[in-house]
């Protein structure tokens, strides 16, 4: 077995970045079989449940943009599964960094700074979403699950959302130093309401108005009608805008609010 050599060169920002991702796929090529449940396989569950299942006694009308029920769930579930992976992999699995593996301690002991293992985290759990959002893609094609070719457009969006809600979360989670209690409120009390009142299964405008203003704030209501709305069964072009600055503006708020609490937490 040789040793490495230091080459006595401070990574990159995106070499080091990299270097964490690698650290990352080097373990998920040994375990990718445990996984398969997580990654894509679980919102198709819920695609056969309500799509087919209750699906079967929806009509399509105005309220699904004339579309099959499945159709209209179909987008929205890989959306709504995207974000659901991306805060389960920006909760505990960030604690387990700083506290329990300490792998992000360890990494910062070599020339690897808080931000570039910020970085390569977040390079990690886009690359697991756009593995999710494949496999699901694929998999609820053979349920005629989508109506026309923008399905490539609602994978793009899908990692885009999911990293947009991923960000302001690792920054939730850097700043976590219990046991990590505090998840378990967020999944409960956030999570699980956002997905059953963000529009994901039926629109907005049935909720109570005094209630609407809830799914506005909802990360995923707003990744669900770009969603739709790339695959025909949404809103008008300035309103896509809107959502998509929406994330814009989430994602971008967090990923500075999560490198700065790395670096806090890892600095001594």
């Amino acid at each position: 077995m040789t040793t490495a050599r230091s080459t006595g060169r401070v990574p990159g920002a995106w070499a080091g970045a990299l270097a964490q991702l690698e650290a990352y796929w080097t373990w998920y090529r040994r375990y990718w079989k445990a996984t398969l449940y997580s990654s894509g396989l679980q919102p198709v569950l819920f695609l056969g449940a309500m799509g087919l299942g209750f699906g079967s006694q929806v009509q399509a009308g105005p309220a699904t943009g004339g579309l099959p029920y499945l159709q209209y769930i179909a987008p929205c579930l890989l959306v709504a599964g995207a974000i659901q992976f991306a805060v389960g992999e920006s909760t505990y699995a960030v604690l387990s960094g700083f506290k329990w593996q300490r792998h992000f301690v360890a990494a910062t002991a070599t020339p690897v700074s808080p931000g570039q293992v910020c970085g390569g985290h977040a390079l990690w759990i886009s690359l697991r979403l756009l593995l999710a959002a494949v496999t699901y893609a694929v998999v609820a094609a053979f349920f005629g699950a989508w109506a026309n070719a923008g399905v490539l457009l609602v994978i793009v969006i899908g990692v885009f959302a999911g990293m947009a809600t991923a960000a302001p979360i690792m920054a939730f989670a850097a700043a976590t130093n219990d046991e990590g209690e505090r998840f378990g409120m967020l999944f409960r009390f956030v999570l699980m309401p956002m997905i059953l009142f963000s529009g994901t299964f039926f629109p907005i405008t049935q909720l109570p108005l005094f209630l609407r203003w809830l799914a506005w704030l909802s990360p995923l209501w707003h990744g669900n009608e770009l969603a739709r709305g790339v695959t025909g069964a949404g809103p008008g072009a300035l309103a896509m805008l809107g959502h998509f600055a929406f994330l814009c503006a989430l994602g971008g708020v967090g990923a500075y609010l999560a490198r700065r609490n790395f670096y806090r937490r890892l600095v001594v």
